[in-house]
């Protein structure tokens, strides 16, 4: 495929060594362009389309070019696609009120990586250190019906969600550390030193006493 010389240049700057400061450094310097973006996007490379979630237009994310990046996503390996649509999410989806609304309805799409944007989403809420909305009892009471039924994908960003309600809501703290108890999700998870566990109790217990140093 032919790309644009704008495209082709920057194809001709990324390759396996290239970080993700790299990315945000090229990003920097085209600002927003997001018809260039799509062009990257299309070469169906990783590093390509990190790169183009940055540049890319939120305006113009709509419903529809989100179920295509959607699916696009799906056919990288599973580490990749778990960084790309956390990638658009942080990066592109919670930046504008538009896009932030429909994050909001995919509570029970058909899917799975849009139900897991859902819950990211309502964790993130919380650790960027906001004050917590309101909703956090009834989140609670879905995680605990529906956590155990759902996929690894969303399962992971539903248990982040109880996290942090256990962490920066002490009224929920025991009922978090219970869940995490009860479902024994991650429990037996073996992660890098100085990484903070996904099993809740030690999650929870770990980053509320950070909070209190």
């Amino acid at each position: 495929m032919k790309y644009s010389s704008q495209a082709q240049d920057i194809l001709d700057q990324i390759s396996t060594k290239t970080r993700l400061g790299d990315l945000r450094k090229i990003a920097k310097e085209i600002k927003k362009d997001h018809e260039l973006a799509m062009e990257l996007w299309s070469t169906g490379q990783f590093l390509s389309r990190q790169l183009a979630i940055l540049i890319m237009d939120k305006k113009q994310l709509s419903q529809e070019l989100i179920n295509k990046l959607d699916q696009d996503i799906r056919h990288h390996s599973e580490d990749e696609k778990l960084q790309l649509i956390d990638w658009l999410m942080a990066n592109q989806l919670s930046k504008d009120k538009k896009t932030i609304s429909l994050m909001e309805t995919w509570e029970n799409s058909q899917s799975s990586l849009q139900r897991r944007i859902f819950w990211y989403y309502q964790a993130r809420l919380r650790w960027v250190g906001q004050t917590p909305p309101p909703n956090s009892e009834e989140l609670l009471s879905k995680i605990e019906a529906s956590i155990e039924k759902e996929v690894p994908e969303v399962q992971w960003a539903m248990n982040f969600t109880a996290a942090q309600i256990g962490i920066f809501e002490k009224k929920y703290r025991s009922r978090c550390v219970a869940l995490g108890e009860r479902t024994g999700l991650y429990k037996d998870e073996i992660v890098a030193k100085k990484c903070t566990p996904n099993y809740l109790p030690k999650f929870i217990a770990i980053q509320v006493d950070k909070l209190n140093k």
